[in-house]
């Protein structure tokens, strides 16, 4: 700093630039935020804020942006959506940045939407809560199966699931994207699959052998949902390489795995029994059913079929 005091003296004769910067710098000082930083470090000295004035005057700056803010999209900050902060490092007065409020509840928000997974399903689907859903009567006790499921969900501990049955439109899977966004409040992560296009893209994974990579990110998932189970034409491989192994392993690790589908039980047992090759499979099938059956609990969906009354 005596440096450029030397040199600006050779050239500022008359005191002029000298007394403004001088000026400026008694004005940083009466900041009510670079106040508070002296007297939280009084062992700054003169020459400290001198050689800092570069950083002083970009807190000023910054600082002045959040005092007005104008909201995170407009934040003229040099990092969008972070205050400046003074601090003392090795002798020398330095600038640091934190997230703001409004940053930090804007990650928070990814963050939590992160925890919802999907695979081929609607984005209304995905934006789906409780406080939404039209609560009649006929959809009572679906409603109160899936609350009690959000309240007693414990991946890990508790594997049990549900299955949702009943016709087309009446909202099964709009009640599997309420469970999902309540879930997601309880930092529970969620994948909710549309099942046959899922199972389609299993037997195009075979070309490029992602087969088990898929499988392995799928089976995971602490809550798993398959929608619209048994509306696909499933095949020998599907059922056996593809959906057993995934319920094998969310069975042993007490992952809950939830289903909607237009069939109850025994008609998805039928309709998993037959064979791509055209023969019948009925103890596979049943196998298979035996896990869906003991791991979740059953609840029947009614109401008039919304989709018809838009």
């Amino acid at each position: 700093m005596e440096s450029i005091k030397h040199a600006l003296s050779s050239w500022d004769r008359d005191g002029t630039l000298a007394k403004r910067l001088e000026e400026q710098q008694q004005r940083l000082l009466q900041h009510k935020g670079i106040q508070s930083f002296l007297k939280q470090h009084p062992d700054v000295t003169r020459s400290m804020i001198e050689r800092g004035l570069s950083k002083l005057y970009e807190y000023e700056k910054e600082q002045a942006h959040c005092d007005a803010c104008p909201g995170l999209e407009a934040c003229p900050n040099m990092m969008t959506g972070y205050t400046p902060h003074l601090y003392v490092e090795r002798g020398h007065i330095a600038l640091s940045y934190t997230q703001c409020p409004l940053k930090g509840a804007q990650v928070e928000a990814q963050a939590q939407q992160a925890l919802i997974q999907s695979l081929y399903i609607p984005k209304d689907v995905l934006k789906a809560t409780f406080d939404n859903i039209d609560q009649d009567g006929a959809r009572q006790q679906a409603l109160t199966a899936a609350l009690r499921f959000v309240t007693e969900a414990q991946p890990g501990k508790n594997g049990r699931g549900l299955y949702l049955c009943g016709p087309f439109g009446v909202g099964k899977t709009y009640l599997l994207g309420a469970i999902a966004n309540d879930l997601k409040d309880k930092h529970i992560k969620t994948c909710l699959i549309y099942t046959p296009d899922f199972f389609r893209e299993m037997k195009q994974a075979i070309g490029d052998g992602s087969v088990q990579e898929k499988l392995e990110n799928i089976r995971k998932v602490p809550v798993l949902m398959f929608d619209d189970i048994g509306a696909e034409t499933t095949t020998a491989w599907t059922r056996d390489e593809v959906l057993g192994p995934i319920l094998q392993y969310r069975m042993s690790e007490n992952l809950p795995t939830l289903f909607t589908s237009n069939y109850n039980y025994n008609e998805l047992e039928e309709a998993l029994s037959y064979s791509d090759k055209g023969g019948i499979e009925r103890l596979k099938a049943k196998r298979l059913m035996e896990r869906i059956k003991h791991f979740t609990t059953f609840v029947e969906v009614r109401g008039r079929n919304r989709r018809t009354s838009l």
